[in-house]
Formats: structure tokens, C-alpha cells, sequence
């Protein structure tokens, strides 16, 4: 839990993210960020295809401060929609509602999401927005239903950690969403705190979706979650082209592949973009066994940068308050 709430605060630090922008991805984020730019998502997406395994391209970007930023990340994820057409790739898109200016105009928001589920309607490509922290899912569960009321190529996520979780599942129950475990540093009121509990709602969740729903994105690296699946999917004669495995980009690349192979549909998270720390630190708050990666990138190459030295001194500085 401590490393957990430590690596999500990480996430949000300004300082933090110029220094990795300033670094680029040496320092081990190359393994999980499917590139820079578009050209070299597009790329990884073409070697997932090969595979058969489809794709959803996220364009990174959080810390928007102004509506300028936030019209440049809506024409850029519009172009990202350009480039899977164009490449005849087998993907769709997820987006940050706050990417494209929540934070600063609801109104100016919703525009930009609309301009973005609208494009990709003429392209037949699915956008799914994405559910961020506490604090801003109320206005993002509802600029969904609102988009509901026009297009038909749009959904959400459901966070199974959050204690509101069945309910939003039922909210949206006639459309396709993904669901996660949940990576965010949200007030212990709202979740749970329990990971067997988390993991039993998550399941509760998912066989709710199956049986309910349209088409299920199920959102993970555990066996034991993936064999229940296949289990219950068999028992109730649920098809294959109703769900899909979805699992993050450069994860358990072995098993996306075993999956593939059996026929089951199955989906990389491929995020991009220069903004890839907030996306990093959250995967290590959300698996902290990750910090691996990290700590070989960081402290067995000569990766001496600022970032290495900020992030380390906050995870002992935290660290140490708590002793």
C-alpha cells in the first residue's frame, strides 16, 4: 500500500514529468510505451496485428494547463484515428477526458471529446474514455451518456477497486466497457481496500458483463482470473466475439500470444506520446513488483538523471516517515 499511494502520488508531479520528457525512455519506460510518435505506435501495433492481436492506442497527456494544449491533443488523437485507417490497422482509440480539457471548461471538454467520437464514427473506429480519479468521474460517466445519446462507437471503463462499481456497471450495461482493477490514488472511502476484495468484485464484474452486457474488455495479467474466464464463458455458451482479454503493452507478451492461438480475442493497451511518465508510475503503483524494471534501468546503467535522483529521494523520504 505504501509503495502503492507513493508511486500514484509520483504520477501527478510536474517537476517529475519534465525530467523524464527531458530524458526520454532510457530509463526502463521503452519496455511498456509503445513510442514517441505516431509513426512508431503505429509500428507496434502493425507487429501486434501480425500476431493477431488487436490493439487500443492510447495518446498520452495529462498535464494540460491551458485550452491551447487541450485543442492540439484532440487534433492529434483525431490524426492517431487518420493513421490506424490509413494503415489498415486492427485498433481503436482510448482517451483522458482531462487530456482534453476537463479541468479547465466542462463545455470545452465535451466539444473536444465530441469533435473526437465523432471523427472516429465516419471511420468506424470505437473510442473508449477512459475513467480517471474520484474527483472527475462523476463529469466523465456523464459526458459518456451524453455521447451514448448520439453515437454508438463510444464507452467507458469501470474500476472494480471503487465501492460504486456495480452500480456503474449497471449504468452502462448496453455498451461496451472495459474493466480494471483500478490504478489511481483515490480517498480510502471510495474503494476497497482489500486486494481479495477488489478481486471479487472484479470477477462479480466481469460475469455480470458477460451475461448482461454487449462486448466485455477484461482488463488483465492473472492467470487465475483469465482461467475463471474461460471457464465461465464455457459453461454459459458465451461466444468469443463478445469479449476480449485486454492487457497492457510489453506485459506478459507470452500469454497475449497463447491466447491469440487459442482464438480468443485479445487486445493490447499500447499508450504513446512524450507525456509517458504519469502513465508509468501509475503501472508501478498499480503491480508494484514492476519496480524491477525500474531499478535495473536506473541504477545498473549510468542513468544518474534528475528524475532517478528526484523519484528516489521522495520513495525514501516517504518511506521514512512512516518508520
Amino acid at each position: 500500500m505504501v509503495l502503492r499511494k507513493t508511486f500514484s502520488t509520483l504520477a501527478t508531479q510536474p517537476q517529475l514529468q519534465a525530467a523524464a520528457q527531458k530524458y526520454g525512455l532510457q530509463l526502463g519506460a521503452q519496455h511498456i510505451v509503445g513510442g514517441t510518435n505516431i509513426s512508431e505506435a503505429i509500428e507496434r501495433v502493425q507487429a501486434l496485428n501480425v500476431q493477431h492481436i488487436d490493439a487500443t492506442l492510447n495518446y498520452l497527456g495529462e498535464f494540460v494547463t491551458d485550452e491551447q494544449q487541450a485543442v492540439e491533443a484532440k487534433d492529434a488523437i483525431c490524426a492517431v484515428i487518420d493513421h490506424i485507417v490509413e494503415a489498415n490497422a486492427q485498433a481503436h482509440i482510448s482517451v483522458k477526458l482531462t487530456q482534453l480539457g476537463l479541468l479547465l471548461d466542462v463545455d470545452f471538454c465535451y466539444d473536444n471529446v465530441r469533435d473526437i467520437v465523432e471523427h472516429a464514427a465516419t471511420q468506424n473506429v470505437f473510442v473508449t474514455i477512459d475513467a480517471e480519479n474520484e474527483n472527475t468521474l462523476a463529469i466523465t460517466l456523464d459526458i459518456v451518456e451524453e455521447l451514448q445519446k448520439v453515437f454508438d462507437n463510444v464507452g467507458t471503463v469501470v474500476q472494480a477497486y471503487l465501492h460504486d462499481a456495480p452500480k456503474i456497471a449497471e449504468r452502462f450495461q448496453s455498451s461496451r466497457i472495459r474493466i480494471v482493477k483500478g490504478a489511481y490514488n483515490e480517498n480510502e472511502s471510495a474503494v476497497l481496500k482489500e486486494p481479495l476484495h477488489i478481486d471479487i468484485q472484479y470477477v462479480e464484474l466481469i460475469e455480470f458483463h458477460l451475461l448482461h452486457g454487449t462486448f466485455t474488455s477484461i482488463a488483465t495479467h492473472d492467470d487465475n482470473i483469465i482461467d475463471h474466464v474461460k471457464r465461465f464463458v464455457a459453461e454459459h455458451s458465451i461466444p468469443t466475439n463478445k469479449f476480449e482479454f485486454q492487457m497492457l503493452y510489453g506485459f506478459r507478451k507470452e500469454l497475449q500470444q497463447h491466447l491469440a492461438r487459442e482464438g480468443y480475442n485479445v487486445c493490447a493497451y499500447v499508450p504513446f506520446g512524450e507525456d509517458w511518465y504519469g502513465y508509468y508510475m501509475r503501472r508501478l503503483a498499480e503491480r508494484p513488483k514492476n519496480m524491477s524494471l525500474v531499478t535495473k534501468q536506473l541504477f545498473t546503467k549510468k542513468t544518474n538523471t534528475a528524475l532517478a535522483i528526484a523519484a528516489s529521494a521522495f520513495i525514501l523520504g516517504r518511506l521514512t516517515k512512516r518508520k
